[in-house]
This record gives C-alpha cells, sequence and structure tokens, in this order.
C-alpha cells in the first residue's frame, strides 16, 4: 500500500502523523511511504531522517494526496485537504466530527473511508487511540491554567502552590478519566489544593486511592458544581462522550458564581466543549475573557509539545496503520472489532450514530457500510 503524510496545516499544529520510525515499519512490510517536505520539522523529525527510513519525499500536499491510498495525519482535515480526498482512499486520523457539520459533510461527499482515532477503542473499553494525547492534554491542563491565572494574563494573579501563609488555588477537575487523572497529577504536584468530580463512584475510589488523600473527590452534579465555583480559582473541564458532542457542564449564567480572573480550561473543546461559553482558540491566541472570567480553549493542546506528542500518538497508532496497510481496511476491521469502531464515514455514508445524532444526519452502522 502507498501510504502518505502530509505536513499539517492546521494553526500551530506541529505533530506529524508519521514518525521515521513508523515510516521504517511500514518500508519493512513492503508498502511505500511518501511524505511531503517538512512534514517533520515542527516535531524534530528532519526530512533526511525518513528518507534515512526508505520513505520518498515530495514537494506538496498534492502529490502526497494524488499517490497515496492510506493517508496518515494527526489533526481532521483541514477545507483545504478534505478537496484532495477521493473515493475509495482511506484517511487515518483525529476526525472529532460530532461538532464540526461542514467536516462531516465533505468527507461524506469526499468518498473516501475515514476511521477516526478517537473512537477506536480497546477489550477494556478504552480509547487507546485518544488516550495518549488525553494524557499529554491533562498535563498540560495545569500547566496552562497556571499561566491564565497570573494577573498579566488577565488572571486572579493567585499562584498555584500558594507560600507559607497563604492558601494554594482550588484547582476544579470535572471528570475523572484520563484527562483528568493526569491534570490532577500535575495539580497536586504544583501544591494546588484539587478537588475531582466525576460520576463514577468506582472511579472516584481508584482516585481516592491512587492519590492516597491528597486530593478532594466528588461526585458530580450540577448542585456539586455550584457549591464549588464561588471558591474555585481554576476549573478543567475533562469530560467525555465518545464520539459525541461534549456535554455543557458549565452555563454562561453560573459564570457570575465565580470570581473575577478565575480560569476556565475546557480540554473538551475537540468535542465542541463542555461550558457554554467555550469557544476554540489557538496557541498563538490562547485566552479570551467571558464576563471577567479567562477561558483557556486550545483545540490542539498536545501541539505544543510536538515532539513529545507524536512519539507518544505514533506508539499507539502504529500497529493499527500496519495493520490497515498489510490487509486494506475492511479486512483489519473485519479482524479486528476495536479498529471497526473507528469506522466513522465510508462511501458518502456516516457510520458512527454519536455523530449523526449530535449533527441530525442519518447514519448506518459499520456492518452495514462493509456490505455496501
Amino acid at each position: 500500500m502507498k501510504i502518505g503524510c502530509p505536513t499539517e496545516i492546521k494553526p500551530q499544529e506541529y505533530r506529524v502523523g508519521l514518525t521515521p520510525n513508523a515510516a521504517l515499519e511500514a518500508i519493512g512490510r513492503g508498502h511505500e511511504v511518501i511524505v511531503q517536505a517538512g512534514a517533520g520539522v515542527g516535531a524534530g523529525f528532519e526530512d533526511d531522517a525518513y528518507q534515512a527510513a526508505g520513505a520518498r519525499i515530495v514537494d506538496t500536499a498534492e502529490a502526497v494526496f494524488v499517490e497515496a491510498e492510506m493517508i496518515v495525519k494527526v489533526k481532521e482535515p483541514q477545507s483545504a485537504e478534505r478537496k484532495m480526498l477521493r473515493e475509495g482512499q482511506v484517511l487515518f486520523t483525529y476526525l472529532h466530527l460530532a461538532p464540526d457539520p461542514d467536516q462531516t459533510r465533505d468527507l461524506m461527499q469526499s468518498g473516501a473511508t475515514c476511521i477516526a482515532y478517537e473512537t477506536v477503542t480497546d477489550r477494556n473499553g478504552g480509547l487507546p487511540l485518544l488516550a495518549p494525547m488525553s494524557e499529554v492534554a491533562g498535563r498540560l491542563a495545569p500547566q496552562m491554567g497556571a499561566w491564565t491565572l497570573q494577573k498579566a494574563n488577565g488572571g486572579r494573579g493567585v499562584l498555584m502552590g500558594g507560600v507559607p501563609g497563604v492558601r494554594p488555588a482550588n484547582v476544579v477537575i470535572i471528570g475523572g478519566g484520563v484527562v483528568g487523572t493526569a491534570a490532577a497529577r500535575v495539580a497536586t504536584g504544583m501544591g494546588a489544593n484539587v478537588t475531582v468530580l466525576d460520576r463514577s463512584l468506582p472511579r472516584l475510589s481508584y482516585l481516592d486511592d491512587v492519590f492516597m488523600g491528597r486530593l478532594t473527590t466528588q461526585f458530580s452534579d450540577r448542585g456539586a458544581i455550584e457549591e464549588l465555583l464561588p471558591r474555585a480559582d481554576m476549573i478543567v473541564g475533562a469530560v467525555l462522550v465518545p464520539g459525541a458532542a461534549a456535554p455543557k457542564l458549565i452555563s454562561r449564567a453560573q459564570l457570575g458564581l465565580m470570581n473575577h480572573g478565575a480560569t476556565l480550561v475546557d480540554v473538551a473543546i475537540d468535542q465542541g466543549g463542555c461550558f457554554e461559553t467555550s469557544k476554540a482558540t489557538t496557541h498563538q491566541d490562547p485566552v479570551y475573557e467571558v464576563d471577567g472570567v479567562m477561558h483557556y480553549c486550545v483545540a490542539n493542546m498536545p501541539g505544543a509539545v510536538a515532539r513529545t506528542s507524536t512519539i507518544a500518538l505514533g506508539n499507539a497508532t502504529m500497529p493499527f496503520m500496519l495493520a490497515i496497510a498489510d490487509k486494506g481496511w475492511k479486512q483489519a476491521c473485519a479482524d479486528d472489532p476495536h479498529l471497526k469502531a473507528g469506522l466513522n464515514v465510508h462511501a458518502g455514508r456516516l457510520t458512527y450514530a454519536a455523530v449523526g445524532e449530535a449533527l441530525g444526519i442519518d447514519s448506518i452502522s459499520a456492518d452495514e457500510a462493509f456490505a455496501s
């Protein structure tokens, strides 16, 4: 199979879909790898490294899309990239379709087969291709929130760990999954007073055991959130409904309960955000203010640490990418129901029900797509 990797064009996105090691593995199995010049530079991988692995370097994204049978990326294809997709081509990347009707319709019109990293599952019910970036984003969230809390950046002027005689920042994390756990680890390490909210009692019990009393756990409901808002210096939104739009857990009206300069960090922004006032921002212009509350809603947070993120993502995606290349997408999905769960679009039809429900678009099952 011809595997193509274009340069990411989303603003301030420095990750790359294939590492030189992944290219080497694919080429060793008899596949051809085509990489756009400079695609890996932002993550510290020069063209020479890909050439040493046996990949072929081409000058433009158009050349990659024209030749490749499978496109491997990081972020969802931008408008210009979607126009280059064709019928029968496989796209393997993050898609986050639920809050993005334009992308969904473009992918359906392309006729391509689109497999989303974020809905591939594992035997434990986890999301193995989302987890590495969730881990990175979770660890970044308190760092970015701490920066936003600085007075010069519009925040309350609160130091995360405080100092002797001055209390630390109060950090509330909504969601105790991969993102929330990673955020809690860093926030507690910074000396903050951390409360984690979740609706799973077993998960809260797990967090209580793991952190050995260094944070507070609380069952998540509207009353609990409203009780914590007046005391919170930072709130990290870390909720996820796989493939679906994130639930809105804090309304604009509730911002009035918060202190001026308090900070919201919305890690769920790729799925539409979990705060009513959230809108996607970039690393270049990451923060905005609504009703005196600062919002950090960068849609590609892991891109800030592109080398770490690229290697972590590549470790997770490579086995699935190789299976698709070795067997073709249909046989690879037939052999692995967890990969099949990643199928979101095929031959003009939406194949992921949660996206269809979010966007009001009819969908079919993956099995129906196989038969079509």
